[in-house]
């Protein structure tokens, strides 16, 4: 057994250990404690602290606690979101499973296909793309809580002063696209001094969040099936030279080594989810708009997370009804205010407004409901974590000015290629 199939065997081992593999039967309907005796406490961790978050999380729990008397307290545990996923399975691994948890869509694979989350109830009114990657055998393993698509915060005041147009302009004469964006970026940079374009939270460390730029010109990390790299294939050496030219030639993106924050009125654009409206303040004008064309047209790109019940939970019964009462369709609306939800029945602009004040339906419509529809979710494999150190490091030589994108993209094939064949 070669070093990398040791690393992914004892994760997944040490997975379903913890999670027994003979999952218990999905949950109640939210009208039901649960067969746990006594008073309960039920601990979900959660990657983010932001107080309007909580505060929705806490009101639910609140409403629930109201209606089963039993349950004396629900702790949302904020983990810090760098180490999030390694310290989940650190607690799962040493005994010290949370009752339910917050999974990210990059490692939904290894936690389905491990064994330690309980089967939950499905949901017929929640689309089946949704669903997929948090299904195994026909089975439902975490509710797609959030299925949030990207897509583009713009300040306009700075655009203005930089002489550039409004992207609104430009997709009104079909010439929102990532050229143009890179000609906007090396004016704002010209003209204030500040960054162009951010693509939030990649900080050239989480890769797969280029996924947002590099799938306009189709290029894949991997193939369908996760056993070919789509590195060195021409659509990402395409992508890959376009990013770097708009980096180091036309200074039009967030250079390495350096930040710039959207939200604090240091960038004229930034590529992120509807959730960092939150964010927003008055202290500019600001739009929300599609990811700009590649060369392949229009496309969209999905993050996702899924909220599973942990099969070594303390209270997996009164977990996984509480999980059932979260997620209902009354309580769907709400959580939709931060975290878009792909029900049918909810998935239209003016419904989405209801609980999203500083969005407008014309942008909800074009960002989020088209996103939920037509997206594609960022790149996800098993063995994720190993994978994904592997391409990081990879990748790090392509962040210099004298780069051989061609060259440090085989390199990177070279690296994830046993992970991958596995």
């Amino acid at each position: 057994m070669n070093s990398h199939r040791q690393q992914r065997t004892t994760k997944l081992a040490a997975l379903a250990a913890t999670g027994v593999l003979a999952l218990s039967a999905c949950g109640g309907d939210g009208d039901s404690g649960g067969a746990d005796d006594g008073p309960v406490s039920l601990r979900m961790t959660i990657w983010s602290g932001a107080p309007e978050h909580l505060a929705l999380l806490n009101g639910i729990a609140d409403a629930y606690k109201k209606s089963h008397p039993e349950v004396k307290s629900i702790k949302f545990d904020v983990l810090p979101v760098e180490k999030y996923t390694e310290t989940l399975t650190t607690q799962i691994a040493g005994g010290k499973s949370p009752d339910l948890a917050w999974i990210f869509e990059n490692s939904a694979p290894d936690f389905v296909s491990s064994g330690a989350l309980r089967e939950v109830k499905d949901d017929p009114d929640v689309l089946a793309a949704a669903k997929k990657i948090w299904q195994q055998d026909g089975k439902l393993y975490a509710y797609p809580f959030s299925t949030s698509p990207f897509g583009v915060f713009v300040n306009t005041d700075m655009l203005k002063q930089a002489g550039q147009p409004a992207p609104a302009e430009l997709i009104k004469q079909g010439k929102w696209n990532w050229d143009e964006v890179t000609k906007m970026g090396a004016a704002v940079h010209a003209e204030t001094g500040r960054t162009g374009m951010v693509i939030r939270d990649f900080d050239y460390k989480a890769w797969d969040n280029l996924a947002t730029y590099w799938d306009g010109w189709g290029a894949e990390a991997w193939s369908a099936d996760g056993r070919t790299c789509g590195f060195d294939k021409p659509e990402m050496v395409q992508a890959m030279t376009s990013l770097h030219k708009a980096i180091f030639d036309d200074e039009a993106m967030l250079a390495p080594g350096t930040t710039a924050d959207f939200f604090a009125g240091e960038a004229a654009m930034t590529v992120t989810q509807m959730s960092r409206a939150s964010l927003l303040t008055d202290k500019f004008t600001w739009d929300f708009v599609p990811l700009p064309q590649g060369p392949k047209g229009d496309y969209d790109v999905i993050g996702q997370a899924g909220i599973a019940v942990l099969a070594k939970g303390e209270h997996p019964d009164v977990a996984a009804d509480f999980q059932a009462f979260m997620t209902n369709e009354a309580n769907a609306a709400k959580l939709g205010a931060y975290f878009p939800q792909a029900r049918t029945s909810q998935l239209n602009a003016a419904t989405l407004a209801k609980s999203n004040a500083k969005l407008s339906e014309a942008q909800l419509s074009s960002v989020v409901v088209d996103g939920i529809q037509n997206g594609k979710v960022k790149p996800v494999h098993i063995g994720q974590a190993e994978i994904s150190a592997a391409v990081r490091s990879g990748l790090d030589p392509l962040w210099k000015p004298d780069a051989d994108v061609a060259k440090v993209l085989a390199g990177v094939c070279d690296a994830i290629k046993p992970q991958l064949e596995q």
